[in-house]
């Protein structure tokens, strides 16, 4: 089982990217799903998580209402929608699958990780 993220790239502050992540060889439809990142130096942080009807979610404080997260369990893709970004938003980000909280992070699968930068 394979988590694929893309769609990280450069923009200027005040720009948007949207990350996606598309599961490979397995199904995460029944499960919880996450993006986080992690930024040179700094500790990786959860950014956003979905549950697996997407029903519920929740967002980092710096985050919230310029980040929305969402999926399409027919496609097994999770999103993030990433709007007036910042230059502190700059960081790899993660996508991951699977709530185990006897893992470092409490995710059991990870994405490969793609970066986006933010400049002024």
């Amino acid at each position: 089982v394979q988590l694929q993220a893309s769609g990280g790239g450069s923009v200027q502050a005040g720009g948007s990217l949207r990350l996606s992540c598309a599961a490979c060889g397995g199904t995460f439809s029944h499960s919880t799903m996450g993006w986080f990142r992690q930024a040179p130096g700094k500790e990786r942080e959860l950014v956003a998580d979905i549950s697996w009807d997407g029903s519920t979610t929740s967002y980092a404080d710096s985050v919230k209402a310029r980040f929305t997260i969402f999926r399409d369990n027919a496609k097994n893709t999770v999103s993030l929608q990433m709007n007036t970004l910042r230059r502190e938003d700059t960081a790899v980000y993660y996508c991951a699958g699977v709530k185990d909280p006897g893992r470092r992070y409490g995710y059991r699968y990870w994405g490969q990780g793609t970066q986006v930068t933010v400049s002024s």
